[in-house]
Order: C-alpha cells, then sequence, then structure tokens
C-alpha cells in the first residue's frame, strides 16, 4: 500500500520551515542587537553634557525652523594623550580646555546650503555669568569687564561658550559638537587624508609641520599640524590661520562629497565611532542625529558650501586681539539667524563725474594729508605707496606699520565726515579699498593701511585739482566693512541671499582651488 501524499515528507518540510524561520529569527536579532549595541557603544564613548535652558538665559528666538545651527569648536587640551602622541602630536601637555577653533554651521532648509563661520579665538567679548559645573569653576558677570572668547570652555565648559555665543550674534544654537586634538587626527585619516597647497617649503618646529611647496597630501597627523599652524607663517595671525584653514576645509568638503562617504551609512558610522572618544555634545544630539545630519547633506554642491569669517577688527585696547566689526558683523548674524537676505555694505561712491554732471566731494592732492601704514607684512610697501603718492601731489606725513598684518583690503580711516573730501580724493587712487571712521584719529589727516591685495596705484589716475562738489551733494561717513581679512564691501546697496554670504565677505566656498590661498601665507615670518 502507497503512503499517502503529503504524509512524512510534508511533516518534514514543515519542520525545516520552522527551523528557517527560527534562525531568521535569531540572525535578524543578532543584527539588531549588534547595530544597538554598536550604536550603544558609541553613544557612550561619547562625553555628552546637559545645558539647562535656564543656564543659557534669554535665547534669542529661533527665526527659521526649518535651518539648523550647530556650535562646532575644537578643544585643544591634552586630557588623555598619553606621552607618545603629545610627542607625535607636537602638542606639549597643556591641560587647559582653549578651543582655538569657533565655528557655527548654518544648515539651510533642505540642508541645500551650508555656510560655516569661523569665530576668531582673539575675540574679545563680555563676561556673562556662567553656572559652576563638575570640573568648571564658572565665572560671574561683569559687564565692564572683557574676556577672550577661547578661554570660556576652561571658566564654565560649553554652556559658558553657547551662551556667550548666543548672546552675542543673535543666533539661535541648536546643537553644540567639540572634537580634540586626536578625534580629529582619526577623522581625517578615515576621509583618506587632504590636499593642501603651500606656496613655500614649511618647517614649523611649534606645530611639527614639515611640508614641501605645491600641493601635499597629508595625512591626519600633518593636517593637525597644518591646522594649528599659525606663530612661523605669513604674520602669525590668528585670522591667517583661519583663512588657511579654510581652504584645507574646502578641500576636505570636495573629497568627501566626491567620495560617497555621505551616502554610506556603515561608513559614516565608522567615522562617527573613531571620532566619538574625542567628541563632546550637548545631551539633545544623539549618534543618530550626527548620521543623519551628515547624509542629509550627500546632494549639496561644494558651490554651495561657503566659509566665511565674522567680520572683525583690531581691540583698541590691544591691537593683538580683535572684537567683532558693527555694523557689518550683526548684518552677517542676522541673515544666518533668519536665513534671508543681507544687505551688501554701502560705500561711498567714488569721485568721478556722475550721469547728472556732479561730483562727489574732492580736494586737491595737495590738501590731502596721509600717513601710510603697512598692513600686509609685505616689506617696503607703505615706502612705494608713498612715493608714489608723493609724485602725485600728495601730502604724506609718515609711514610706519598698523596694529595688524592681517588685512587684505586697503582701508582709508578718517577721523570725521570733514574729512571726506580727503577720502575721496585718496580713493580715486586706489583699487579694492574701503573707508573706516575712527573718531580717535586727528582731524585733518587719513590713514590709508595697505593690505595684501595692493600692487600699486590706479594707472593713469589723477586726482581732481579743485574741489568739484555739487552744491546739492554733501559728504558723509560711508558704512564699510571690517579691518580684517573676514570682510569686503561691495558697491551694491541690493540684498543678497545667505548663500552668498562668503561672495560678500572675502570668504571662500568649498569649490576653490588649494592653490589660490596664497595670499593666507603672505607676511614677513614667510620666506
Amino acid at each position: 500500500m502507497r503512503p499517502t501524499r503529503g504524509g512524512a515528507p510534508r511533516e518534514g518540510k514543515r519542520h525545516v520551515l520552522r527551523w528557517i524561520a527560527v534562525a531568521a529569527v535569531v540572525i535578524l536579532a543578532s543584527g539588531t542587537l549588534a547595530a544597538y549595541l554598536k550604536y550603544r557603544a558609541v553613544y557612550d564613548s561619547i562625553t555628552r553634557v546637559t545645558v539647562p535652558g535656564s543656564e543659557l538665559g534669554k535665547r534669542p528666538p529661533d527665526f527659521s525652523t526649518a535651518s539648523e545651527n550647530i556650535l562646532v569648536y575644537g578643544n585643544d587640551s591634552r586630557k588623555g594623550l598619553d606621552k607618545h602622541q603629545q610627542v607625535l602630536l607636537h602638542t606639549g601637555s597643556d591641560q587647559t580646555d582653549n578651543t582655538d577653533t569657533i565655528m557655527i554651521i548654518h544648515l539651510s532648509p533642505g540642508h541645500h546650503e551650508v555656510t560655516v563661520m569661523s569665530i576668531p579665538r582673539d575675540t574679545m567679548v563680555p563676561m556673562y555669568e556662567c553656572d559652576s559645573s563638575p570640573g568648571y569653576a564658572g565665572q560671574l558677570a561683569d559687564p565692564n569687564s572683557y574676556v577672550q572668547i577661547n578661554s570660556l570652555l576652561q571658566a564654565g565648559g560649553p554652556g559658558c561658550l553657547w551662551k556667550t555665543v548666543e548672546q552675542l550674534t543673535g543666533i539661535y544654537i541648536n546643537h553644540f559638537i567639540g572634537i580634540g586634538m586626536l578625534g580629529f587626527v582619526k577623522v581625517v585619516n578615515d576621509l583618506g587624508g587632504v590636499n593642501i597647497c603651500v606656496p613655500f617649503n614649511v618647517n614649523d618646529p611649534v606645530s611639527g609641520l614639515n611640508l614641501p611647496s605645491g600641493e601635499d597630501h597629508i595625512n591626519g597627523v600633518q593636517a593637525l599640524a597644518f591646522w594649528r599652524t599659525r606663530e612661523d607663517v605669513g604674520n602669525g595671525s590668528d585670522l591667517e590661520r583661519i583663512q588657511r584653514d579654510q581652504f584645507m576645509s574646502a578641500q576636505v568638503v570636495k573629497g568627501v562629497l566626491g567620495s560617497g562617504l555621505l551616502s554610506d551609512p556603515l561608513r559614516l558610522l565608522s567615522v562617527v565611532t573613531d571620532a566619538a572618544a574625542s567628541m563632546t555634545t550637548d545631551g539633545g544630539m544623539s549618534v543618530s542625529d550626527l548620521v543623519g545630519i551628515a547624509q542629509s547633506l550627500r546632494s549639496v554642491s561644494s558651490k554651495h558650501v561657503q566659509f566665511i569669517t565674522a567680520p572683525n577688527q583690531a581691540w583698541q585696547a590691544n591691537p593683538n586681539r580683535v572684537q567683532f566689526a558693527q555694523p557689518q558683523a550683526d548684518e552677517v548674524f542676522s541673515a544666518i539667524a533668519h536665513d534671508v537676505t543681507v544687505p551688501k555694505v554701502k560705500v561711498t561712491p567714488s569721485a568721478r563725474p556722475s550721469s547728472a554732471g556732479a561730483q562727489v566731494l574732492t580736494t586737491s592732492p595737495s590738501n590731502v594729508k596721509v600717513k601710510i601704514l603697512n598692513g600686509s607684512g609685505q616689506q617696503g610697501i607703505a615706502a612705494q605707496a608713498a612715493t608714489a603718492l608723493t609724485s602725485r601731489g600728495f601730502d604724506v606725513t609718515g609711514t610706519g606699520n598698523a596694529a595688524s598684518f592681517a588685512y587684505t583690503n586697503s582701508v582709508i580711516e578718517f577721523s570725521s565726515p570733514a574729512d571726506m573730501a580727503a577720502v575721496n580724493t585718496l580713493k580715486q587712487e586706489l583699487t579694492h579699498v574701503t573707508d573706516l571712521q575712527d573718531s580717535t584719529l586727528a582731524p585733518g589727516t587719513v590713514e590709508l593701511i595697505l593690505g595684501s591685495d595692493f600692487t600699486g596705484l590706479v594707472q593713469g589716475s589723477t586726482a581732481s585739482a579743485t574741489p568739484t562738489a555739487s552744491p546739492s551733494m554733501s559728504a558723509s561717513p560711508s558704512m564699510s566693512t571690517s579691518a580684517s581679512p573676514g570682510a569686503s564691501a561691495s558697491p551694491s546697496a541690493s540684498g543678497s541671499a545667505v548663500a552668498s554670504l562668503a561672495q560678500n565677505t572675502n570668504g571662500i566656498t568649498a569649490a576653490a582651488s588649494c592653490a589660490s590661498d596664497s595670499s593666507a601665507f603672505s607676511g614677513p615670518l614667510s620666506p
């Protein structure tokens, strides 16, 4: 008698299917558990700081809820580095929590545009009240005292830096991310290194940077040395260091966008994992937030990632420090806070005939008393300009060095509107020049500070021999940009989208070639 169809063989199939199902559940559960444990391990290795809203004080409004602002800082403390790492990274053993890199990363709605604004480490800021917390003494509010912004982390932890940046800029900060030096090295290595350009051989014993001239592909240790190099290159300023670092960041962005990293969550998680032990975030930021933000940028174009520096000028109490230049800085801050337009800076029209036949107020060059200052560090530049202007009839009262060699564009500083005839006359002889009123200057003499882009006077230009002001026009001080490489004036008064801030503030986009940053190396400390 033949066995009934579907007897034992069918039971055997069911038995096999049950085991396959069990195995599938076990595999799925194991994979889920492994993924959970991986995220948990990364999550636990990140230092997370919960900053109560009460500690931040009265916060600025979140004007653009569809955009996001992330405060990013680089912690140069040597805490956690063993002696071998200290030697390898040329760091020494200083345990102070200073923030030599401070940036606001603004992600426009849809994350199709990114603005990275650097805040110089030497910026002087008011002392706001910062609560004490484990490891931090805090600080008392003192409206009459100022501190260097890079000291705030040591005084009151990340919350103190967060609060100060919000109060000064009016930009609502959604999250903060701090990264230590070892984490920076690991991330650059995970990305496969980065291309940078140097116009001459560099051998800096302080940072350990040793590179031949030209384009170099460097690893994480060299990238950290490049990022930190300041004292022995160009004019030795932090502003020039920021400029060089922005060019390197542009190359990093191009490399990341071209590698497909942002479309690969496993590779992204690997990068975050390597950085996690050196990373500090606010309590509200998760690992998935970090990976999600990175993935959301996978379709952004390098030309839509821009790097700018907060408009600044020398601090009056100490020319080796800086302060935000107003109103230019507030205009940039407002553009970022609202993710809307920022007015281009107005400049006084040049003293040339208008279409109506009238001219703005000028005077004879012989009536223009001008002191010429070297603001670029280029040897002999002030004497060169003095000879040229004297030959054109100007009364050069003297030459010297500016308080800083960090100027890119030239600047004419004047005491009051009464000096505008002299300012306008002098401006006819120059290109890429702005004017800035400084009431502390002596009336009657203007100061010409030459920037690194000065190559000589305008060819064939001759200032008007006599005043030719239209009776209906009067001289008035112009709004100008800061006396720093972080800003430059534009001849238009029309609005410009936040995405064009780099164009309007002398910044760059990530599409910039690393070979175009030679001006960031100019100064008396370079060969």
